[in-house]
């Protein structure tokens, strides 16, 4: 692989000094001087083309020198410790150095040259360097060694990032990121460009070696306190692009780690995060840029509500009452509150309880009505029909934790009043979702015979995609709704389903195919307590 080396300067014309016009220099023919070396200038113009090879042999060229630049620093610093203008020339040339080392980002198939020439635990040294400015260069110089879009899909250098990121691991380069992350000032008016443009490149690092080599999610948590950091980055009322990433890194790092989720749990995070989001239930973000800040931080708040325990600190914390006075306040947080209230109550009682006893029944259903608020941002279809998902699932949520009790007759009074216009809704709702999952089915159906094959959990899955899941909790909702026993209720229900030319028989076919395939990831118990309910609702239809 070739690297070009600097940029051609630009020639020097002549001029005359009234009209400007191009003239050769003196003594010369067609502009090229007589008493010149046409050799000289032949090479001149090879030297202005120069290219280096990036090979090994660069590699440990660059290696060399820039070993012996960091020795003559350390010698330096360590003979006039007192006088920096005696080590100042050696720190400028060791930055030259580390800015040379950027080059080997255009060949990783030579990273596993680099760290068999043991350069790594030098390189990761200076982010504990007393002169900030060193540390950033290294943090610079990391972003770019560990940046995905050097493998160009290649799976070969994609194995040599992974013995890059693994050596950088190793060595401690996570303890050494977050450590010189804390010495960075990057808010405020102490803030400094340069350390806030080190901060971002620390995050960007991070999520690179994070896409490289997906555990270190979890391994900057247990060695670092990364965390801490994100959080109190979040707590910023101002926004800026680190806070922006912060939320990013903290998202990244909370979606596919319940260790995460939990440790944020324990460092009262929910409650770091509800705050942050508290700054908007009655304002909208001014750009884009914070725009998806705000839902960066409504991610980090779905994946927290994951484990139980921080269930009950988001109850603790007033994030029912929260989510629905953002709802109220119809901001563009709207539907991400819809989102979070379907994470909290998901399997969790007290939370449904909570959401009856502050009024949130009127919020919910005005949702489920369809009175949405609309803006230019969410006009698009699939942002409509992402909230009726979520409002279903809500509802759904609310009967299966709400099983008697006066809060319980709220629930169902909901689909009474205004001559059961939610019934309406609700079958309304199903047979569109009937209708898209038919479609599907069909088109899965017509793929088979083009001997395309397709496993059965393959084409079921398929389907949920399609609505197939959001139609069986309406199902499931109808279900409560007819065990309810309540006449006028069951008479609106079959009036519907006869007007579609439907039985309760279609209803319970879903309900049989949801029971059926109902998993065990909470364990054998909960499977059967889950069946047994909706076996239930199969034989009160």
């Amino acid at each position: 692989m070739e690297v070009a080396n600097a940029s051609r300067p630009s020639s020097k014309r002549q001029r005359t000094d009234e009209n400007d016009v191009l003239l050769p220099p003196p003594g010369s023919s067609n502009g090229v001087s007589s008493n010149l070396d046409l050799s000289l200038l032949e090479a001149l113009e090879k030297s202005q083309h120069a290219v280096e090879v990036l090979d090994l042999r660069t590699v440990k060229r660059l290696v060399l020198s820039f070993e012996r630049r960091l020795k003559e620093n350390i010698e330096a610093r360590l003979k006039y410790p007192n006088q920096p203008d005696r080590f100042a020339d050696s720190e400028l040339e060791l930055h030259e150095e580390l800015h040379k080392l950027k080059i080997l980002a255009g060949g990783p198939e030579l990273y596993p040259d680099l760290v068999n020439l043991n350069a790594i635990p030098s390189i990761l040294n200076l982010l504990a360097h007393d002169n900030t400015d060193i540390a950033i260069d290294v943090v610079q110089l990391l972003q770019d060694l560990t940046d995905p879009d050097n493998d160009d899909d290649d799976e070969n250098n994609e194995e040599h990032a992974r013995i890059l990121v693994d050596a950088l691991v190793e060595n401690n380069v996570l303890e050494l990121l977050v450590q010189n992350l804390h010495r960075l000032s990057d808010t405020g008016e102490a803030a400094d460009p340069d350390e806030m443009a080190a901060v971002y490149s620390t995050l960007a690092t991070i999520e690179n070696l994070i896409e490289v080599k997906p555990p270190v999610a979890e391994l900057v948590c247990e060695r670092t306190k990364l965390l801490k950091w994100l959080l109190g980055r979040i707590k910023v009322r101002e926004f800026d692009s680190n806070k922006q990433y912060a939320s990013e890194i903290l998202a990244i790092l909370l979606q596919s780690s319940t260790a995460n989720q939990k440790r944020v749990g324990q460092m009262n995070g929910v409650d770091v995060v509800l705050q942050a989001v508290a700054m908007y239930k009655s304002k909208d973000p001014k750009t884009s840029d914070e725009e998806e800040m705000l839902e960066n931080l409504f991610d980090c708040l779905c994946c927290l509500l994951m484990p139980l325990e921080n269930k009950e600190r988001f109850v603790k914390a007033e994030g029912v009452e929260l989510m629905i006075i953002i709802m109220k306040q119809k901001k563009s947080a709207y539907g991400s509150a819809i989102r979070a209230l379907d994470f909290a109550m998901t399997k969790y009682p007290p939370a449904c309880e909570r959401f009856v006893d502050v009024l949130g029944l009127k919020t919910a259903f005005a949702a489920f009505m369809g009175k949405i608020p609309m803006s230019k941002k969410n006009k698009k279809e699939r942002y409509q029909e992402e909230l009726e998902e979520r409002i279903v699932s809500l509802i759904a949520s609310l009967f299966g934790g709400i099983l008697r009790g006066s809060r319980r007759e709220r629930l169902l009074s909901k689909f009474v009043e205004s001559e059961c216009e939610k019934i309406d809704r609700l079958m309304e709702l199903y047979m569109r979702y009937s209708d898209r999952v038919r479609t599907e089915t069909d088109r899965l159906d017509s793929l088979e015979l083009d001997d395309l094959e397709m496993n059965e959990e393959e084409k079921y899955n398929r389907r949920l995609e399609s609505g197939l899941y959001t139609l069986q909790l309406i199902a499931v909702i109808l279900g409560h709704l007819w065990c309810s026993e309540h006449p006028q209720m069951r008479a609106r229900i079959e009036l519907l389903l006869k007007q579609q030319k439907l039985a309760r028989k279609d209803v319970k076919d879903i309900l049989q195919e949801f029971h059926d395939n109902i998993g065990d990831l909470d364990g054998p118990e909960e499977k059967e307590r889950a069946q047994g309910k909706i076996q239930r609702f199969i034989s009160a239809f």
